[in-house]
């Protein structure tokens, strides 16, 4: 009766330690896959904000190149709503404040009193600040951290790849012409963004 005992009480506890194996096992895969996907998430995270400030910078990078003596036959002025739409949250954030509502003001005041000492390569930027201040709270926020805004994108970087194309008369052109190469590589820029955005909002 007590070997019965012994090996009644050594059987629950070999089914105790199985159990209690078999939950840390458990755990220890559940911490290793909350890792993997902590990681993932945060890859992910890192190359969308790679991204938009490449983005952002090849966009400024255009406009500025067309405000200078390389003028471009691209109608940058799309750049204005691209730079809108992809400007990281910081900077957005930072003009959205005072310090863009004073530029816009003091832009808007010689525009309108001293025309003739307000430059026209200023037009642009002062367009850009002040849509920066002035855009309602759907636009600058539900917009620009939607699909909506990445499409928005992808659609001026297509139109201006295409007519940058179209002005060099063939995409060999675009590689090879002076400031051509340069200016093929920011356009293509403009492109990986909202395709990496689309991308991973549909998947």
């Amino acid at each position: 009766m007590g070997r019965v005992d012994y090996l009644a009480m050594k059987t629950e506890e070999e089914t105790a330690a199985n159990l209690i194996n078999s939950d840390l096992n458990e755990f220890v895969d559940a911490a290793k896959k909350l890792v993997k996907d902590a990681t993932m998430l945060g890859g992910l995270s890192f190359g969308t904000s790679f991204l938009q400030w490449a983005a952002s910078i090849s966009a400024i990078y255009l406009l500025i190149l067309d405000r200078t003596n390389w003028r471009t036959k691209m109608l940058t002025t799309l750049l204005v709503p691209y730079i809108f739409l992809t400007l990281p949250y910081v900077i957005f954030n930072f003009f959205r404040g005072d310090f863009g509502k004073w530029i816009a003001l003091i832009s808007i005041t010689i525009r309108l009193f001293c025309p003739k000492h307000f430059p026209d390569w200023l037009e642009i930027p002062a367009a850009l600040i002040l849509l920066l201040v002035v855009a309602p709270s759907l636009i600058s926020g539900t917009v620009r951290e939607s699909w909506v805004g990445a499409v928005i994108c992808l659609i001026i970087a297509c139109y201006l790849f295409h007519e940058h194309i179209k002005a060099s008369d063939g995409f060999r052109n675009a590689l090879t012409q002076k400031h051509g190469l340069s200016n093929t590589i920011g356009i293509v820029a403009l492109l990986v963004y909202p395709v990496w955005t689309i991308f991973f909002n549909i998947f």
